[in-house]
């Protein structure tokens, strides 16, 4: 339940059910903050109105990505959650080499379960929606504002829902630029960087 989340651990958090990962994308996996930068990301790689963005829990980790085309068909890349694969199709992109990733035995019962995530549960997921929709700087300084409160909660200095609500304050106060310069978008992931330090010690 969402009134439990604030006695979440950083060891709990870092207890992900499938996926082995170092300790911030863990606990962003645990906040659903790593959905809601993808929000950001599928903004701006595909042209997508953040208006046309949801995101589906799918808590067995094996469908990666679904393509979905004119004629109703899908497609749908599917493997177990190892993070080496994907790290070695970067590294190897376009080609497809033999690699220490575990395969997926279809011979296996396999269920895949998709369902919506609970906003009370997981307020990062807005603003990961807020920051694609306002688009400019609010992208960079919710990133910046979360790896600093991630840290914060593996230190010991925030609560676990400390995190999505720091970050709330920190996008709400920023000052806003529609269209950012390199350099303003450097000021301001300091200036986030050091917002979430001081809430943090406080």
């Amino acid at each position: 339940p969402a009134a439990t989340l604030a006695d979440v651990t950083p060891a709990e958090a870092l207890r992900h059910p499938t996926w082995s990962m170092g300790p911030k994308i863990t606990v962003d996996s645990a906040t659903m903050m790593n959905k809601a930068l993808e929000l950001i990301e599928a903004r701006w790689l595909f042209g997508v109105p953040a208006g046309q963005l949801e995101v589906l829990v799918h808590p067995q980790s094996i469908v990666h990505s679904l393509v979905e085309f004119v004629d109703g068909s899908v497609i749908a890349q599917l493997s177990p959650p190892d993070m080496r694969l994907p790290i070695q199709y970067a590294l190897s992109y376009p080609r497809r080499l033999p690699g220490p990733a575990r395969r997926l035995d279809v011979a296996v019962p396999l269920t895949l379960d998709f369902e919506p995530p609970d906003p009370a549960r997981f307020p990062a997921l807005r603003l990961g929606l807020e920051a694609a929709e306002r688009g400019g700087t609010a992208g960079a300084v919710l990133n910046a504002a979360n790896e600093e409160a991630v840290q914060g909660f593996l230190d010991g200095r925030l609560r676990f829902t400390d995190i999505a609500e720091v970050c709330a304050g920190v996008l709400a106060a920023h000052p806003y630029r529609s269209d950012p310069e390199l350099d303003e978008l450097r000021a301001l992931d300091t200036w986030a960087r050091q917002e979430v330090a001081s809430w943090a010690s406080v």
